[in-house]
């Protein structure tokens, strides 16, 4: 072939691109080809390297956590890595604080349980969370007080309710 024809070719090619709706249908099978590759590949993939089923339960776990009228309260201080160690002392409580616009929430969670306090004083829910569902709900008195006999056991996060507001902790590990 020499290069005039090779470079008639080409400028063909060019002009398909601009034939207008001509054009746009091949654009439209070439996008139906895709798709269609697409679904061939995921059904080829769920035969031969299928989802784990407890992946696909922590993915839906994980899910069900998303409060969309939440605001999320940022850890902004935890005596784990802000506080100095005191010489000697053992089986020490952890302290931390979370903060979110004008509210704060100050936990202590110790072996013997986990208590707080919901800043400015105020009646409230505390739910603690291990998961998709709270496992322990509690109750703030008007100073904003709160307690729970066991402490939280692995990854937990805490899901507070005042009136209208909707506030849930970063996710912690005692």
């Amino acid at each position: 072939m020499s290069d005039k024809s090779e470079m008639n070719d080409v400028n063909h090619v060019g002009d398909m691109n601009h034939v207008g709706d001509a054009g746009g249908d091949v654009e439209r099978d070439d996008d139906f080809a895709i798709g269609l590759l697409e679904e061939e590949l995921r059904q080829a993939a769920a035969v031969l390297d299928p989802l784990p089923s407890a992946l696909l339960q922590v993915a839906v776990d994980a899910y069900a956590l998303y409060d969309l009228d939440a605001r999320v309260a940022e850890l902004t201080f935890d005596s784990l890595v802000d506080a100095v160690p005191v010489r000697g002392a053992t089986d020490v409580p952890r302290m931390l604080t979370f903060s979110a616009g004008e509210v704060t929430l100050d936990v202590e969670v110790s072996a013997q349980g986990l208590m707080g306090q919901v800043l400015p004083p105020q009646p409230a829910r505390v739910e603690v969370l291990a998961g998709p569902r709270a496992t322990a709900a509690l109750t703030a008195d008007d100073m904003g007080r709160f307690a729970a006999d066991t402490p939280p056991g692995g990854p937990f996060a805490l899901r507070l309710r005042t009136g209208d507001e909707v506030v849930t902790t970063e996710w912690l590990r005692v």
